[in-house]
């Protein structure tokens, strides 16, 4: 069974951005890097040239990276109106309580190419963004992390919120 990535409209559009940047701006200036770095002589001294070629290979490889992510993505619907009021959807700012560790935690549900765990963005296809994905603010959800360990959240706060803009594209 393949797996899609769940991705939005906008996320497509942020992805084939990025791609006509690195075709039309990026590559064609590491491709002069390369040239440039060449004439220096011996290659197998020239750490130029070796620099050159290793972030010609990067480029080429984000590239291939992003067709592939285009080319396969299952396009959700970021149009929350059809949602029950006042459950978690996607970009919600949710506000969650951990009993576990009696601490307060404020996460952004994101699609699956603008995790960001560190910043609080939080995949809709990560075991947390699953449980409180469509719930209530007063509810106590199990977040299953595997078959051996869970915890429990309790959702605070929902704050409607739209793509912003502020989650960036995951580098990988």
């Amino acid at each position: 069974m393949e797996m899609y990535d769940k991705l939005t409209k906008k996320d497509i559009a942020l992805m084939e951005a990025e791609l006509e940047d690195r075709r039309l701006n990026i590559r064609p200036k590491i491709i002069e890097e390369v040239k440039r770095t060449r004439a220096f002589g011996d290659l197998s001294e020239n750490y130029e040239y070796k620099a050159a070629k290793q972030e010609q290979r990067k480029n080429d490889s984000r590239v291939r990276y992003l067709q592939n992510m285009i080319k396969t993505a299952q396009i959700i619907d970021e149009d929350t109106a059809s949602a029950p009021e006042g459950t978690v959807k996607l970009y919600d700012k949710v506000t969650l309580w951990l009993p576990e560790d009696e601490e307060e935690m404020e996460i952004q549900i994101v699609s699956t190419v603008r995790i960001q765990p560190d910043a609080g963005f939080i995949s809709i296809e990560s075991p947390l963004g699953r449980a409180v994905l469509g719930k209530r603010v007063g509810q106590t959800v199990h977040v299953s992390v595997d078959a051996d360990y869970g915890y429990d959240v309790e959702i605070r706060a929902v704050e409607q919120a739209d793509d912003d803009g502020t989650a960036p594209l995951m580098p990988y």
